[in-house]
């Protein structure tokens, strides 16, 4: 709540509404804020340890805590409909020096371990989601670097 606003019933009906809404959107897809929590953590230390990703993020990343506590609110609000997110994906990542390969790589992991963990109707729609988020951002990097990404087009080496 901000400090200039006063709490009222409605806010209180909205925050009952959306975590209502999120155990709903959760349960129908076998997915809540503890899975997601494993999920995330589990994905970034295999990521972490792999040869193309892990120096991509050994660069970026000085705190895995807070990182991981961030994505975990994303997906949170991404998949639950929970609200927990404020941020800026595409200004985070359009800095980073990454190509096609990399989002490729990150997509068969991150499916990798969504499949591992989740049951098949919950990793198929955070794997739908990501195919999808990872296209966007790779798009959004490509404007990023003064680039237009013709239909069927890949981000190419900075």
């Amino acid at each position: 709540m901000r400090w200039d606003r006063v709490q009222t019933d409605q806010d209180d009906d909205r925050f009952a509404r959306r975590t209502a809404l999120a155990a709903e959107v959760g349960a129908r897809l076998g997915i809540d804020e503890a899975a997601l929590g494993r999920l995330v953590e589990t994905f970034y230390a295999r990521a972490r340890e792999d040869d193309l990703l892990g120096p991509v993020f050994a660069v970026h990343v000085e705190n895995w805590p807070s990182h991981e506590a961030k994505v975990q609110a994303f997906w949170s609000s991404v998949m639950l409909l929970s609200g927990r997110y404020r941020g800026q994906p595409m200004v985070a990542h359009a800095r980073l020096d990454v190509d096609a390969r990399h989002f490729d790589r990150w997509l068969a992991l991150f499916e990798a371990t969504a499949r591992e963990m989740l049951a098949p109707v919950g990793a198929d729609a955070l794997v739908e989601r990501a195919k999808r988020i990872a296209q966007s951002l790779e798009l959004g990097i490509a404007t990023a670097r003064g680039t237009v990404l013709a239909p069927g087009r890949r981000l190419d080496p900075p």
